[in-house]
């Protein structure tokens, strides 16, 4: 672990090993602004129109990964962190402390730990109401992904029409701008992809309940995967979304999101998800490529996050 100046910034922490490195600002946010194989393009997507800003009173994406709550707000969810963010030494990570969100009456906190060894890191989102009164929220984990790759969405578990089979067992979420027609859905009949296209403008965004608890993004022959908890019998928020996909010219977001609760005064919630990157690992193009090429490292992923015993 070291600090570093970084695309303007003076203060961000750099988190090491011989594999993957991370980036995460310290001025800003934060932001994992850089997860990536050591001295290989960024998997994250950055804003550079923003890079090395600080101190102002307007909402800046910047890209890489951030923490939201859900449901969206159009007030309390855009509230400017251009301030800086107080950064602690932990086992393996650092500890990311930001000024409160007095309108929203959340303290948001981040620990941020690098595996020694593997392309693994483990991302623990925090959210504490500092107010006064209980605030119905879910935890909402934002990745934005670099341009050029293919996002991959698993669907429940499939199966024949029979008497095992009369119910449903799953659902998909659409905004007013989702487009089912437009070329950059894959739709196969266990997994949907969508594409990100630099020369598409038109947003999309889709959401669902993903049983399974992982979603992958595939750009340049590397495979981004993301492990997250699924608590099927709890609520969650946009009418059921544990996962959510946004894309638009310049990015694909790979969202994850927590159940909803209520969460008291005083109280806290945490949200965890782990990261790994794979080499060599093309884009898919039907639900064959994925069961092929990515289901595999989905089980290695989970051994690696989760190791016998």
């Amino acid at each position: 672990m070291e600090t570093i100046s970084y695309k303007g910034w003076s203060h961000c922490t750099r988190l090491a090993n011989n594999s993957v490195e991370m980036v995460i600002t310290g001025d800003v946010g934060p932001r994992i602004i850089r997860f990536a194989f050591v001295g290989k393009p960024n998997e994250f997507y950055e804003d550079e129109s923003c890079s090395g800003k600080s101190g102002d009173s307007e909402f800046h994406a910047y890209g890489g990964h951030r923490l939201w709550r859900a449901p969206e707000d159009p007030v309390l969810t855009y509230i400017p962190d251009n301030r800086p963010v107080t950064v602690e030494s932990i086992r393996d990570g650092v500890h990311l402390t930001p000024p409160p969100e007095i309108p929203a009456g959340i303290q948001k906190e981040w620990f941020v730990r690098l595996d020694p060894v593997q392309a693994h890191a483990r991302i623990q989102h925090r959210l504490t109401n500092i107010g006064s009164r209980p605030i119905q929220l879910a935890p909402w984990a934002l990745s934005v992904m670099a341009s050029g790759g293919t996002a991959v969405l698993p669907l429940p578990t499939r199966g024949p029409h029979d008497k095992n089979n009369l119910l449903p067992n799953g659902r998909l979420v659409f905004w007013a701008y989702t487009d089912m027609s437009d070329p950059r859905w894959g739709w196969g009949a266990k997994y949907i992809r969508l594409k990100q296209d630099p020369k598409s403008a038109e947003s999309q965004k889709i959401g669902a309940p993903v049983p399974d608890g992982w979603t992958a993004y595939c750009r340049q022959g590397h495979l981004f995967l993301k492990l997250f908890p699924y608590e099927g019998k709890k609520e969650y928020p946009d009418l059921g979304s544990s996962t959510e996909f946004f894309t638009n010219a310049d990015f694909l977001e790979v969202e994850t999101l927590g159940p909803l609760l209520m969460l008291e005064p005083g109280k806290s919630v945490d949200y965890t998800e782990d990261w790994f990157i794979f080499d060599n690992v093309t884009a898919p193009a039907g639900d064959s490529d994925i069961e092929r090429m990515i289901l595999p490292k989905v089980e290695l992923a989970r051994r690696m996050a989760f190791p016998p015993g």
